[in-house]
């Protein structure tokens, strides 16, 4: 992707003074209820109005979707409101039907995006459009994988390409309904900062009353746009209902969102600042939930000591633990003599764990 800059023409071509903002339910049910909800987002920040039309489901029994016919519910979004439409595409099938309705934003879907084979058979099928086509993360932290997805469609000569960041499954039970990971978004923005990247706090999180601080963390952290499901009535949603906010929580959520500004030099740095801190909060949290995980395993460790009736401290294992460590942060930059003490602090709280255990 080497003139990877084509691709934020139609990003650019907006001129926003906002966020990109793509939003609506998580699933179309009905034309009544497709309809209402765009009235609702008619004179908002909304650019584009989104709705599932086809539902990819874990297990099957569970709602999948309206099928073709909220296509044209959509049609009539766009003719009553004048809002610019969104949908999820799966197959050759799905792209030809939202290519009919003349739908103008298409996405493909994290659980689409880990089949190479999916992706080129919807890559072949768009070949050529001007329709914007954004590429959400595979559900696996695989940056390869999602990179590989907009490669293929970027061959296909399909130019309005964007990413869509939803966050990674995890079996852990965290506080998200897939984690952030946020380090590999960064590291796309790295490799390729002319790619629009769309932040999904809805899926990221999986409850209404986080989407607002997952958006502002998007944001500090330089995101284009957002993606948040919003139903009139989000309770008795039929897809998701704990992660979708109504309109007027919505246009709140845009209201009360910082936006970077870049009017002057001052503006730029503190940009630039805002966003280099948000990196570093970002791996601050992540090192803390690392140091939570390697504490457990110390307790596991101390358990399994006190059962055979060893000691707490193994010189060997320490000094081989420190020499090590030594030697991988010289190679990363950092000197021996804050590893020495960092790795200190460490060990000492992990003897304290096991000691504790083991004096119970």
């Amino acid at each position: 992707m080497e003139n990877s800059k084509e691709m934020r023409k139609w990003l650019d071509g907006m001129d926003l003074p906002h966020p990109l903002v793509i939003a609506g339910p998580c699933s179309a049910e009905t034309e009544e209820q497709v309809l209402k909800i765009a009235h609702d987002l008619k004179d908002t920040d909304v650019n584009y109005y989104r709705a599932g039309i086809w539902k990819p489901r874990t297990r099957p029994g569970n709602f999948e979707g309206v099928g073709a016919i909220g296509l044209k519910w959509l049609q009539k979004v766009k003719e009553e409101t004048g809002l610019k439409t969104a949908t999820e595409v799966a197959n050759r099938a799905h792209v030809d039907l939202a290519l009919e309705h003349d739908v103008d934003l298409l996405w493909i879907g994290a659980r689409s995006t880990v089949s190479p084979f999916i992706v080129q058979e919807i890559a072949d099928a768009l070949e050529g459009t001007d329709k914007i086509v954004l590429v959400k993360n595979p559900v696996n932290p695989d940056l390869s994988l999602w990179l590989g997805a907009v490669e293929r469609l970027y061959t296909a000569d399909i130019k309005k390409l964007g990413v869509i960041h939803r966050g990674f499954s995890t079996y852990e039970k965290t506080k998200y309904r897939n984690i952030p990971e946020w380090q590999m978004a960064i590291e796309l923005q790295s490799k390729f900062p002319d790619l629009p990247i769309i932040n999904d706090p809805s899926h990221i999180t999986g409850k209404r009353d986080m989407i607002f601080d997952v958006s502002q963390t998007a944001l500090d952290l330089n995101f284009d746009g957002l993606m948040i499901e919003t139903h009139h009535d989000p309770d008795n949603a039929w897809s998701d209902a704990a992660q979708q906010v109504t309109p007027k929580t919505l246009v709140q959520i845009m209201r009360d969102l910082r936006i970077r500004k870049e009017t002057d030099q001052e503006a730029e740095y503190n940009s630039k600042l805002s966003n280099l801190r948000a990196q570093i909060d970002v791996i601050d949290n992540q090192l803390i939930d690392t140091m939570g995980k390697r504490m457990k395993i110390s307790d596991d460790i101390g358990e399994l000591k006190k059962k055979k009736n060893v000691a707490v401290l193994q010189s060997n294992r320490w000094n081989a633990i420190l020499g090590n460590m030594i030697l991988e942060g010289e190679q990363r930059g950092l000197s021996e003599e804050f590893v020495l003490r960092m790795f200190k602090a460490i060990h000492q709280e992990s003897i304290n764990h096991q000691e504790k255990i083991i004096n119970k």
